[in-house]
């Protein structure tokens, strides 16, 4: 008969695994957690600082319930006694009426009663002047609920919370390998193998060394903060709010205001250098040229006021999948594993919603908000 080391393990202790850690730890589970570096690292997506919830996100409506869901759920987070996780900012997405960001963002709000605001070029230029140069045939869509979120702070207190329920946290410690077993998971790290009934795997850029199978892809992703010209030149979050914005060449500039400080974050999706895979163990992180060049070509023409040489420039990795949608389920409805990841860095608001369906699928409920879309086995 064997003997198991624990009901559940998760496997990685980002945002999603540290939320599903302190979920099913708070529910009473017997669960262990495995971080291959320190929870709340920053090797993996770039160290930005802060990252955005949006209701009515682009990527498909059925997300909206899953934010929603989150954006109740982080305040337990603040109700601790800990510093509040996120602050009110709002967000700005501007692109073509019938494109995939703002077209696609206005569907999902009117498809899910989210209020949102939507400006021509014109209103757009006059309520959001840092913004030039915006085709005619372009809209911008205004979300007033958006949340800008503290990434390791969140991620450390979502750990700490776990272990004061029960949860056992191993840090610095690998998992080499998912070996199946009947009735279980043997997890296999340098030290030693862990014998656990199910295991949530939610590794991040390691997760397609876990599960090679999974149509998962590990990219590089630098993330650039430029200066202003003038100290006071109005680049702060209320003038500049969190933003994305489909270029006229399909590529997306996206950014948020200063915030505490004076430089400005600005990163350029989908560059030929920002989609290069990348080997996650790979941890030589330095910075090229190529890594901003075509940023810094284009901030006089789009945000004008900023210096286009860079003040700073951090590079990391973003896991993504074919159709851009997470990964969040049971690889061939195995009942030993789940798995969640391919976020494409754009999950991290989601993590307390995320964590809780993870908590739901261990314990065989049903999540309250159908979730068939981001099935591992979609691309089968």
């Amino acid at each position: 008969m064997t003997r198991w080391d624990a009901e559940t393990a998760v496997v990685g202790l980002g945002a999603w695994g540290a939320a599903a850690l302190w979920r099913l730890a708070s529910r009473g589970v017997d669960v262990v957690g495995f971080e291959r570096f320190t929870p709340g690292h920053t090797l993996g997506p770039p160290h930005v600082g802060s990252r955005v919830l949006r209701l009515a996100g682009p990527g498909h409506a059925g997300l909206v319930p899953l934010a929603r869901r989150a954006l109740e759920l982080w305040p337990e987070l603040e109700d601790s006694g800990r510093r509040s996780p996120f602050v009110a900012s709002g967000s700005l997405l501007i692109g073509p009426g019938d494109g995939p960001l703002a077209g696609g963002t206005l569907r999902a709000a009117r498809a899910h009663g989210v209020p949102v605001r939507t400006f021509t070029a014109a209103a757009l230029r006059f309520r959001f002047p840092r913004h030039t140069g915006v085709p005619a045939h372009h809209i911008g869509v205004w979300e007033p609920s958006a949340r800008i979120l503290r990434t390791e702070r969140a991620v450390r207190t979502a750990v700490a919370l776990a272990e004061e329920t029960g949860a056992r946290v191993h840090a610095d410690s690998r998992v080499t390998a998912v070996e199946p077993v009947p009735g279980g998971v043997h997890l296999h790290t340098p030290q030693r193998s862990v014998k656990v009934r199910q295991a949530v795997l939610t590794a991040g850029a390691w997760l397609p060394a876990l599960l090679p199978e999974l149509p998962l892809e590990t990219v590089r992703m630098p993330v650039t903060w430029f200066r202003p010209y003038e100290p006071d030149g109005d680049f702060d979050l209320e003038h500049l709010p969190f933003f994305m914005r489909e270029l006229e060449d399909g590529r997306v500039l996206w950014g948020s205001g200063a915030e505490g400080g004076r430089d400005v974050l600005l990163g350029l999706d989908d560059t030929a250098v920002a989609a290069k895979p990348t080997d996650p163990e790979d941890t030589d992180h330095s910075v090229a040229p190529d890594d901003w060049a075509d940023l810094s070509r284009l901030v006089p023409a789009k945000v004008p006021g900023l210096r286009p040489l860079p003040a700073r420039v951090a590079v990391g990795s973003r896991t993504r999948t074919p159709d851009g949608r997470f990964l969040l389920g049971r690889p061939g409805d195995d009942p030993r594993l789940i798995v969640a990841g391919g976020d494409n860095a754009h999950g991290f608001g989601y993590a307390p919603a995320v964590g809780e369906a993870l908590a739901d699928l261990v314990q065989g409920i049903t999540p309250p908000a159908p979730l068939d879309f981001l099935h591992p086995d979609r691309f089968a």
